[in-house]
Protein backbone atom coordinates (compact mmCIF):
# COMPACT_ATOMS: atom_id res chain seq x y z
CA UNK A 1 0.00 0.00 0.00
CA UNK A 2 2.69 2.63 0.89
CA UNK A 3 4.43 1.49 -2.30
CA UNK A 4 1.61 2.13 -4.37
CA UNK A 5 0.77 5.36 -2.62
CA UNK A 6 4.81 6.58 -3.32
CA UNK A 7 4.28 5.43 -7.25
CA UNK A 8 1.12 7.76 -7.54
CA UNK A 9 2.97 10.54 -5.70
CA UNK A 10 5.84 10.42 -8.35
CA UNK A 11 3.86 9.88 -11.66
CA UNK A 12 1.30 12.64 -10.69
CA UNK A 13 2.78 15.95 -11.56
CA UNK A 14 0.57 17.88 -8.95
CA UNK A 15 1.72 16.04 -6.42
CA UNK A 16 5.49 16.32 -7.83
CA UNK A 17 4.72 20.25 -7.59
CA UNK A 18 3.90 20.23 -4.22
CA UNK A 19 6.64 18.38 -2.90
CA UNK A 20 8.52 20.75 -4.86
CA UNK A 21 7.37 23.23 -3.00
CA UNK A 22 7.21 21.64 -0.21
CA UNK A 23 10.60 21.69 0.44
CA UNK A 24 12.12 24.92 -1.70
CA UNK A 25 10.19 27.63 0.01
CA UNK A 26 9.41 26.76 3.84
CA UNK A 27 13.09 25.19 4.33
CA UNK A 28 14.15 28.37 3.13
CA UNK A 29 11.67 30.83 5.00
CA UNK A 30 12.78 28.87 8.12
CA UNK A 31 16.25 29.69 7.48
CA UNK A 32 15.87 33.36 9.32
CA UNK A 33 12.84 34.18 11.06
CA UNK A 34 13.41 37.70 10.38
CA UNK A 35 9.72 38.49 8.73
CA UNK A 36 7.46 38.94 6.51
CA UNK A 37 4.79 41.03 5.00
CA UNK A 38 3.43 43.44 3.05
CA UNK A 39 1.90 47.06 1.29
CA UNK A 40 3.29 49.55 3.99
CA UNK A 41 1.12 52.64 4.52
CA UNK A 42 3.17 54.64 6.75
CA UNK A 43 6.29 56.36 6.26
CA UNK A 44 8.74 55.12 3.69
CA UNK A 45 12.05 54.34 4.54
CA UNK A 46 15.33 56.72 2.90
CA UNK A 47 18.01 54.66 1.73
CA UNK A 48 19.68 55.74 5.01
CA UNK A 49 17.19 53.91 7.11
CA UNK A 50 17.30 50.88 5.20
CA UNK A 51 21.23 50.66 6.07
CA UNK A 52 20.58 51.29 9.70
CA UNK A 53 18.14 48.86 9.66
CA UNK A 54 20.46 46.37 8.28
CA UNK A 55 22.76 47.45 10.94
CA UNK A 56 20.55 46.70 13.57
CA UNK A 57 19.52 43.32 12.21
CA UNK A 58 23.02 42.00 11.60
CA UNK A 59 24.40 42.77 14.96
CA UNK A 60 20.99 41.41 16.68
CA UNK A 61 22.24 38.39 14.48
CA UNK A 62 25.79 38.15 15.88
CA UNK A 63 24.53 38.62 19.25
CA UNK A 64 22.32 35.71 19.32
CA UNK A 65 23.04 34.04 16.18
CA UNK A 66 19.69 31.16 16.59
CA UNK A 67 16.51 31.49 16.56
CA UNK A 68 13.35 29.36 16.89
CA UNK A 69 9.34 29.75 16.36
CA UNK A 70 6.16 28.39 15.61
CA UNK A 71 4.80 29.25 12.60
CA UNK A 72 1.49 28.78 10.27
CA UNK A 73 1.45 28.67 6.68
CA UNK A 74 -0.41 28.86 3.69
CA UNK A 75 0.22 27.95 0.34
CA UNK A 76 -1.81 29.08 -2.54
CA UNK A 77 -0.59 27.04 -5.59
CA UNK A 78 -2.00 27.96 -9.07
CA UNK A 79 -2.81 23.84 -10.09
CA UNK A 80 -5.50 23.98 -6.90
CA UNK A 81 -8.96 25.39 -6.05
CA UNK A 82 -7.95 25.84 -2.36
CA UNK A 83 -4.99 26.87 -0.66
CA UNK A 84 -2.26 23.94 1.30
CA UNK A 85 -2.39 24.93 5.23
CA UNK A 86 0.01 23.99 7.64
CA UNK A 87 1.88 24.30 10.79
CA UNK A 88 4.83 23.18 12.98
CA UNK A 89 7.81 24.80 14.43
CA UNK A 90 11.49 26.00 13.13
CA UNK A 91 14.63 25.91 14.19
CA UNK A 92 18.03 27.76 12.66
CA UNK A 93 21.16 28.20 13.37
CA UNK A 94 23.36 30.95 11.50
CA UNK A 95 24.91 30.86 8.74
CA UNK A 96 23.35 27.89 7.35
CA UNK A 97 21.61 25.24 9.80
CA UNK A 98 17.83 24.27 10.06
CA UNK A 99 15.04 22.13 10.75
CA UNK A 100 11.44 22.47 10.08
CA UNK A 101 9.31 20.15 10.98
CA UNK A 102 5.66 20.40 9.66
CA UNK A 103 2.50 18.63 11.51
CA UNK A 104 -0.91 17.56 10.36
CA UNK A 105 -2.15 15.10 7.26
CA UNK A 106 1.07 15.28 5.43
CA UNK A 107 4.10 15.51 8.14
CA UNK A 108 7.38 16.17 7.07
CA UNK A 109 11.47 17.34 8.44
CA UNK A 110 13.45 18.96 7.23
CA UNK A 111 17.26 19.31 8.42
CA UNK A 112 20.19 20.77 6.95
CA UNK A 113 23.33 21.21 9.45
CA UNK A 114 25.36 23.11 6.84
CA UNK A 115 26.87 20.20 4.67
CA UNK A 116 23.65 18.17 3.37
CA UNK A 117 19.91 18.49 3.81
CA UNK A 118 17.58 15.92 4.49
CA UNK A 119 13.69 15.89 3.98
CA UNK A 120 11.89 12.74 5.75
CA UNK A 121 7.73 12.32 5.18
CA UNK A 122 6.49 10.37 7.75
CA UNK A 123 3.61 8.88 5.97
CA UNK A 124 5.61 7.40 3.53
CA UNK A 125 8.31 6.25 5.89
CA UNK A 126 10.96 7.88 3.22
CA UNK A 127 13.34 10.49 2.57
CA UNK A 128 15.61 12.99 0.16
CA UNK A 129 19.06 13.26 0.77
CA UNK A 130 20.46 16.20 -1.10
CA UNK A 131 24.66 16.84 -0.76
CA UNK A 132 25.39 20.72 -0.28
CA UNK A 133 28.69 22.63 -1.32
CA UNK A 134 28.84 21.18 -4.90
CA UNK A 135 27.57 24.03 -6.89
CA UNK A 136 24.20 22.26 -7.64
CA UNK A 137 21.24 24.37 -8.66
CA UNK A 138 19.71 23.55 -4.96
CA UNK A 139 23.33 25.34 -3.63
CA UNK A 140 22.24 28.41 -5.93
CA UNK A 141 18.64 28.21 -4.42
CA UNK A 142 19.60 28.43 -0.52
CA UNK A 143 22.35 30.87 -1.37
CA UNK A 144 20.20 33.01 -2.94
CA UNK A 145 17.01 32.61 -0.16
CA UNK A 146 19.81 33.02 2.76
CA UNK A 147 21.00 36.05 1.52
CA UNK A 148 17.08 37.43 1.38
CA UNK A 149 16.68 35.92 4.77
CA UNK A 150 19.95 36.56 6.94
CA UNK A 151 20.26 39.87 5.01
CA UNK A 152 23.78 39.72 4.48
CA UNK A 153 24.91 41.66 1.49
CA UNK A 154 21.30 41.92 0.86
CA UNK A 155 21.62 44.81 -0.94
CA UNK A 156 23.75 43.59 -3.96
CA UNK A 157 21.09 40.70 -4.52
CA UNK A 158 18.17 42.99 -4.12
CA UNK A 159 16.57 46.12 -4.55
CA UNK A 160 14.91 47.04 -1.40
CA UNK A 161 12.25 49.40 0.09
CA UNK A 162 10.58 49.63 3.17
CA UNK A 163 8.49 51.79 5.42
CA UNK A 164 7.10 51.88 8.88
CA UNK A 165 4.33 49.91 10.23
CA UNK A 166 0.90 51.58 10.74
CA UNK A 167 0.06 52.50 14.58
CA UNK A 168 -0.87 51.08 16.95
CA UNK A 169 1.73 48.36 15.13
CA UNK A 170 5.03 49.58 15.87
CA UNK A 171 7.85 47.64 13.08
CA UNK A 172 9.05 47.60 9.79
CA UNK A 173 7.67 46.24 6.13
CA UNK A 174 10.38 45.39 3.82
CA UNK A 175 10.04 44.52 0.04
CA UNK A 176 13.17 42.50 -1.61
CA UNK A 177 13.08 42.11 -5.27
CA UNK A 178 15.63 40.15 -7.25
CA UNK A 179 17.97 42.03 -9.40
CA UNK A 180 19.08 39.00 -11.68
CA UNK A 181 17.22 37.47 -14.21
CA UNK A 182 18.06 34.19 -12.31
CA UNK A 183 16.71 35.16 -9.09
CA UNK A 184 13.66 36.28 -10.92
CA UNK A 185 13.10 32.31 -12.12
CA UNK A 186 12.96 31.82 -8.21
CA UNK A 187 10.75 34.51 -6.65
CA UNK A 188 9.32 37.69 -8.13
CA UNK A 189 8.92 39.41 -4.52
CA UNK A 190 10.33 38.53 -0.89
CA UNK A 191 8.35 40.30 1.16
CA UNK A 192 8.98 41.10 5.50
CA UNK A 193 7.96 42.33 8.14
CA UNK A 194 9.83 42.86 11.55
CA UNK A 195 8.81 43.69 14.87
CA UNK A 196 10.73 46.48 16.50
CA UNK A 197 12.48 43.48 18.69
CA UNK A 198 13.63 42.47 14.80
CA UNK A 199 11.82 39.19 15.64
CA UNK A 200 9.59 37.45 12.52
CA UNK A 201 6.11 38.61 12.40
CA UNK A 202 5.20 37.24 8.69
CA UNK A 203 6.98 35.95 5.35
CA UNK A 204 5.32 36.49 2.03
CA UNK A 205 6.96 34.97 -1.08
CA UNK A 206 5.22 35.45 -4.82
CA UNK A 207 6.83 32.95 -7.29
CA UNK A 208 6.59 33.45 -10.84
CA UNK A 209 4.29 31.00 -11.75
CA UNK A 210 1.66 32.93 -9.46
CA UNK A 211 2.31 30.67 -6.55
CA UNK A 212 2.15 32.22 -3.27
CA UNK A 213 2.90 31.34 0.37
CA UNK A 214 2.66 33.06 3.31
CA UNK A 215 4.35 32.31 6.51
CA UNK A 216 2.85 33.46 10.07
CA UNK A 217 5.13 32.85 12.90
CA UNK A 218 4.57 33.04 17.12
CA UNK A 219 6.21 31.80 20.16
CA UNK A 220 9.25 33.19 18.35
CA UNK A 221 12.56 32.93 21.19
CA UNK A 222 16.81 33.49 20.73
CA UNK A 223 17.25 30.85 23.16
CA UNK A 224 20.06 28.54 22.72
CA UNK A 225 19.61 25.12 20.46
CA UNK A 226 20.88 21.95 21.25
CA UNK A 227 23.20 20.83 18.03
CA UNK A 228 21.55 17.66 17.75
CA UNK A 229 18.79 19.24 16.61
CA UNK A 230 20.09 20.11 13.06
CA UNK A 231 21.18 15.91 12.76
CA UNK A 232 19.38 13.56 11.15
CA UNK A 233 19.00 9.93 10.79
CA UNK A 234 16.98 8.00 9.09
CA UNK A 235 14.45 5.53 11.12
CA UNK A 236 15.17 1.70 10.06
CA UNK A 237 13.42 0.95 7.22
CA UNK A 238 13.47 4.67 5.67
CA UNK A 239 13.42 4.49 1.71
CA UNK A 240 16.09 6.93 1.01
CA UNK A 241 16.63 8.81 -2.84
CA UNK A 242 18.92 10.84 -3.67
CA UNK A 243 17.87 13.25 -6.68
CA UNK A 244 20.25 14.90 -7.70
CA UNK A 245 22.78 12.18 -7.33
CA UNK A 246 24.93 11.30 -4.67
Amino acid sequence: MVGTARCAVRSNPIAQRLRAAQWAVPTFVAVSLLAGSFVANAGSLSSADIKNLLARIRDKRAQAPQAQADFEEEKAVHLLNKPIISSGKVWFQAPNKFRREVKGNSPSVTVSDGRQLWIYYLNFKSAEHYSLGKRSPLDAAIATINTALNLENVEDTFQINGAKMDPPQTGYDLELTPRSISTKRMFEKFRLRLYNDLFAERTEMLQPNGDRIVTTYSNQTRAPIAGSIFEFVPPPGTEISTPLGR
